[in-house]
């Protein structure tokens, strides 16, 4: 969205400075919340500690819900920062002035690739090399010459459904969130504004619960699949 005033734009219009910039801002976001989070525990939390405290839990409860409870807090560092850093980076593209990073195709398929080689190393790290290819064969050996090739193809298709659902959402907010403030900027925005950050918080759990899922299908595998 170049012909939108964004302030890192003021610097330079380059599309790679502006996602940079972006990202990079909302990096030092997330460090700083992390660091203000621990900087002063208590028994009893309160304020950000408090805050970070019930979304580490809810991301547990997840996680129990998809993986079980000792691989949910196995990956609960993973999925919680990748929610976190999801969230921040779709709510800042709601404030005026600045553009959400995973609004850039090049954020969302860095992070559907991440995701990808990671559930994968899991997979395989767990199981063996063999073991885990072998259940992309499917429970019928004569049909493994079929089911393979159909395992590999939906396995890649999941880094296009991963960065393109996020990538699509967000600059479809971007987009209405302009439409918006060009037709009427002092009084619809305030529902709209509302109605983004719902969004922004919904497309961060999808990401946190399809990696859970993913993780679970990759370090899961039964005897008989």
């Amino acid at each position: 969205m170049n012909e939108l005033f964004t302030f890192f734009g003021v610097i330079s219009h380059n599309h790679h400075w502006i996602f940079l910039s972006h990202m990079l801002l909302v990096a030092g976001i997330v460090i700083f919340m992390a660091n203000m989070t621990v900087k002063s525990m208590r028994l009893v939390p309160t304020g950000i500690q408090n805050a970070m405290e019930a979304f580490l839990g809810g991301v547990l409860a997840m996680g129990r819900d998809t993986i079980g409870k000792e691989d949910a807090k196995t990956y609960l560092p993973l999925v919680a920062t990748l929610g976190l850093f999801v969230v921040v980076a779709n709510v800042i593209g709601i404030i005026p002035g600045f553009e959400a990073p995973s609004s850039m195709l090049d954020f969302t398929l860095a992070l559907a690739i991440a995701i990808f080689v990671y559930y994968n190393y899991e997979g395989i790290r767990r199981n063996g090399v063999v073991k885990y290819f072998g259940h992309f064969s499917g429970p019928v050996w004569w049909l493994a010459w079929l089911m393979f090739p159909i395992e590999i193809i939906s396995h890649i298709s999941r880094i296009i459904s991963l960065s393109f659902r996020l990538f699509g959402n967000i600059k479809g907010d971007d987009l209405f969130l302009a439409v918006v403030l060009m037709l009427a900027p002092w009084v619809a925005p305030l529902p709209a504004f509302a109605l983004l950050t719902f969004s922004a918080f919904l497309q961060a759990f999808i990401i946190m619960i399809l990696t859970y899922v993913y993780l679970a299908g990759a370090v899961h595998i039964s005897e008989d699949h």
